[in-house]
């Protein structure tokens, strides 16, 4: 069976490695066996509820995970089944939508730095900075040189944000095109999904190739070993639960979080429990 760390290395794009998305399966169709999927994926929570929990009390260190994906590829499934184990106390999603006009009053990783984790949590952005080199460079609003300019202040950020001890991680989920119009068919199919349904879903799935390609030239550009991308395939859901909650617990327990040192004298303290459960 595979491990976490089979998934890491697998899933992982190593820096200077050229990843071409129209190469890589969406779907992992080895994997057959529902019950040891599950297992497994339920072993992976309970291990990552006590790496965060190790985190928020450590106070030192935090994680940065960033979901990209095409529309109905996956990004708040995975946070409903995999990052739902952390305690939200610790733990947050930040969602990015279109630009308030205070976000666009100021420069395009304004608004992703001032929700950046703080010490001792784990945030999840839902899209992210990476929208500002994706739809620009589709609907062709910026030149190469700004574009490229634009990878390497993100790259700037992601090594800022490592070199203040937090660790950034980003996945893309990988979806076909036919699993993204039947996912779009269950939106429609399901009442309680009607308010996920966008017009711009349809206008922007002709441009499937161009995301691609977008895809492709980010990743390739900003996959460093500070901020490593990994390419998820994600047509199975579970699949794509099962491998990022592996790579989050390899990432987790290469951080090592250790909770601190008791601040009061713990013998002491033992003592006052003792006499209090003797009245």
């Amino acid at each position: 069976m595979t491990t976490h760390d089979d998934f890491y290395e697998r899933f992982c794009i190593k820096p200077g490695e050229k990843v071409d998305l129209g190469r890589v399966a969406p779907d992992l169709k080895k994997w057959k066996d529902k019950g040891k999927v599950e297992a497994l994926l339920e072993q992976n929570r309970k291990r990552l509820f006590d790496l965060q929990y190790r985190l928020y009390a450590e106070n030192r260190q935090s994680l940065l995970v960033v979901l990209q994906a095409m529309d109905a590829g996956g990004k708040d499934g995975t946070i409903n089944h995999v990052l739902s184990a952390m305690n939200p106390q610790g733990c947050r999603a930040q969602a990015f939508k279109v630009p308030t006009s205070l976000e666009a009053a100021h420069d395009f990783l304004w608004r992703e730095h001032a929700v950046a984790p703080r010490h001792g949590e784990v945030v999840i952005f839902n899209r992210s900075h990476y929208e500002n080199v994706l739809v620009v460079r589709v609907h062709g609003k910026l030149s190469k040189k700004e574009l490229h300019q634009r990878y390497a202040f993100i790259n700037d950020f992601e090594r800022l944000l490592h070199d203040n001890r937090t660790t950034v991680v980003k996945f893309f989920l990988h979806i076909s095109k036919e699993e993204q119009l039947a996912r779009f068919g269950e939106r429609l199919n399901d009442p309680t999904k009607h308010w996920k349904i966008s017009e711009n879903d349809y206008k922007e799935r002709e441009y499937w190739d161009d995301y691609m390609a977008a895809f492709n030239e980010a990743i390739n550009e900003t996959s460093t070993r500070h901020a490593p991308w990994f390419v998820i395939p994600a047509n199975r859901k579970k699949i794509r639960n099962l491998a990022i909650s592996s790579i989050l617990v390899e990432t987790l327990e290469r951080m090592n979080p250790q909770p601190p040192a008791p601040t009061v004298n713990i013998d002491a303290i033992r003592q006052l429990y003792h006499r209090a459960a003797k009245t």
